[in-house]
């Protein structure tokens, strides 16, 4: 029978894994950085959040970007204090962007909160050695587009403070997001349209999300192959957008195309969102977290990444 083309796609990932395998085994000696995004566990603090990816084995962790004003957020000190008491080093900044703080929106007061929030997150990154952080055009949960002119504010907007991500040492990492959660930039393509319009070496980078992907890329692995040196930062959910091994991602063809672009090696994560399915995820970082499905969700998922990663390597 003739195989589909997506099949196809997935054989010639395989194939150029295990050469690399065969003729570079050196190169997959490291294995890949597990991180975890925090900010959908909801209310509870920074410590619980860290001893359960701590009993995980996880390493790293995607800080909440909780600076929503002046007097709003994590304290450098005290953050590198309570993940350091369970052996976890900050990763990135998980940059959250609505209509509050619209790079993209119509209303200046609007981008110039996004403004004054890129600021803010990026001055705590730097203090506690975040090595990116996420940036969205324009506003998570607004599918329906302002007019025709989101595309140039919001690339006028991010140039405005694009000078700080050098300034700090922090990567900027744009991100799509399916089109049932925001009005542009769906796509890795779009990402680095974006990107180019911007032209700034602050702003250089992707951060991928398999469950947007496995709706608007038409193939995921052939996809991260393709973002190479671009790609700092995957989040990763099932296709249910639940524990990764509970649904029907092809987690290994994944991870060979991250390591067929040298994903494990340097400062660049798999980061696990796995946030249930809905059209507009922000609620859940003020919800009341259950921590024993907590717990389970993160164990499994890192278990299940453990597992692939290792059949496929060793």
């Amino acid at each position: 029978m003739k195989k589909q083309n997506f099949e196809l796609k997935n054989e010639k990932i395989k194939k150029a894994f295990l050469e690399l395998k065969r003729n570079s085994p050196e190169k997959l000696k490291n294995r890949l950085k597990l991180s975890w995004s925090n900010w959908g566990f909801g209310m509870e603090t920074l410590a619980e959040s860290a001893a359960r990816l701590e009993k995980a084995g996880i390493k790293y962790m995607e800080l909440h970007g909780n600076h929503y004003g002046e007097d709003l957020g994590y304290k450098a000190g005290e953050t590198l204090k309570l993940l350091g008491n369970h052996g976890i080093k900050p990763a990135g900044i998980c940059g959250m962007f609505s209509n509050d703080n619209d790079l993209s929106s119509n209303r200046a007061i609007k981008r110039q909160a996004a403004l004054d929030y890129i600021k803010r997150e990026l001055e705590f990154a730097a203090a506690v050695g975040a090595k990116y952080m996420l940036i969205v055009p324009g506003a998570c949960g607004r599918p329906e587009a302002y007019d025709d002119t989101e595309f140039e504010r919001s690339v006028e907007s991010l140039r405005l403070v694009a000078d700080l991500f050098v300034k700090y040492n922090v990567k900027g990492a744009i991100e799509p997001i399916r089109a049932a959660e925001v009005s542009f930039i769906h796509t890795f393509h779009e990402a680095k349209e974006y990107i180019k319009a911007v032209n700034h070496p602050g702003v250089c980078h992707i951060n991928g999300d398999l469950y947007h992907m496995q709706v608007e890329e038409s193939h995921i692995a052939e996809a991260i192959v393709d973002a190479g040196e671009m790609l700092v930062n995957l989040h990763m959910a099932d296709s249910n957008r639940c524990a990764l091994g509970d649904g029907s991602m092809d987690i290994d063809t994944i991870i060979m195309a991250l390591y067929l672009i040298g994903y494990n090696e340097g400062e660049r994560y798999i980061t696990p969102e796995p946030l249930g399915p809905g059209g507009a995820p922000y609620p859940a970082m003020y919800g009341k977290p259950n921590k024993g499905l907590m717990e389970e969700l993160v164990i499994k998922t890192a278990n299940y990444v453990r597992e692939r990663e290792e059949l496929l390597l060793g």
